[in-house]
């Protein structure tokens, strides 16, 4: 079948061209419902015979004290710290595991992977506790602060795989010039694994825009709400506006959109060469 395909192009053009509309379906059906009524919801046609633009404009003013532009400046801001202490912790922590010598240095990094199997639901109630008794409830230092350490034992791995792929006669050349070990890292590592860097980037901005569990947790005022929160306070409301609802939620996968499709090509690198010796 694939050399039938291979002969005739346009057959399988057509094929993609069918499973893609398939795949984008459920997009699609959510681009319409957002222009809906409530009363239309349960409409079986796609797109609304007379599309209510109002949903994005009325949901986008949340209400007479918060719009929609606060929760996303909230969400940005977290994500920035976020991304960037991340990939720096992890970048630095990696090229520790891949590069340097020190004295249980097998151990530690078996230690690492095994925290990748640990459920994160088993870690959240001592660091509930923790940040409890540090006072520090109710704002974004418990959301951001765990990206300064490390960022993640998937991420540190991610690294720690790409840095091998580096000869080693790169490191011992900047040696014999007088390179420190500082400067190897900032000059010759840090540069080279800019496609592993931009995956751990989009992988943690997307984790962290995403988990709504953590933010429901640590954030209580309004007006330190997210993206997410604020989501979810349409569902809590007595007469659920679901034209609204999925206007604004809509809108809040944009960021992450523009983002992969900005950094797609590194990504893809990224995920591509992780692994490969050279």
């Amino acid at each position: 079948m694939i050399k039938s395909l291979k002969r005739n192009p346009v057959t399988g053009h057509l094929l993609l061209i069918v499973f893609s509309l398939l795949m984008l379906y459920p997009v699609i059906w959510w681009i319409g419902a957002s222009l809906k009524t409530t009363a239309e919801m349960s409409s079986p046609s796609i797109w609304p015979a007379k599309p209510i633009w109002d949903n994005y404009t009325k949901g986008w003013q949340f209400s007479p004290e918060f719009t929609f532009a606060r929760f996303f400046g909230n969400t940005l801001m977290m994500e920035f710290w976020n991304v960037l202490g991340g990939v720096l912790t992890s970048a630095v922590v990696a090229y520790g595991f891949a590069r340097l010598n020190f004295k249980f240095r097998g151990v530690l990094f078996s230690i690492l992977l095994l925290t990748m199997m640990l459920p994160g639901q088993v870690t959240i109630v001592p660091q509930y506790i923790l940040y409890n008794k540090l006072h520090l409830m109710d704002s974004y230092i418990p959301l951001i602060l765990p990206h300064f350490f490390g960022g993640g034992a998937f991420f540190i791995f991610l690294l720690v795989q790409f840095i091998r792929g580096i000869p080693r006669e790169l490191d011992e050349a900047a040696k014999i010039d007088g390179a420190t070990v500082y400067s190897i890292f900032y000059r010759i590592v840090l540069p080279l694994i800019k496609p592993a860097l931009v995956t751990v980037a989009i992988f943690t901005f997307l984790w962290s825009w995403d988990d709504f569990f953590a933010q429901v947790l640590y954030l209580n005022s309004v007006s330190k709400f997210t993206v997410s929160l604020a989501l979810r306070m349409y569902v809590d409301q007595f007469e659920i506006q679901w034209g609204r609802l999925l206007a604004m939620s809509l809108l809040s996968v944009v960021p992450s959109t523009i983002l992969f499709f900005i950094a797609q090509k590194h990504f893809v690198e990224g995920i591509a060469t992780t692994g490969l010796k050279g």
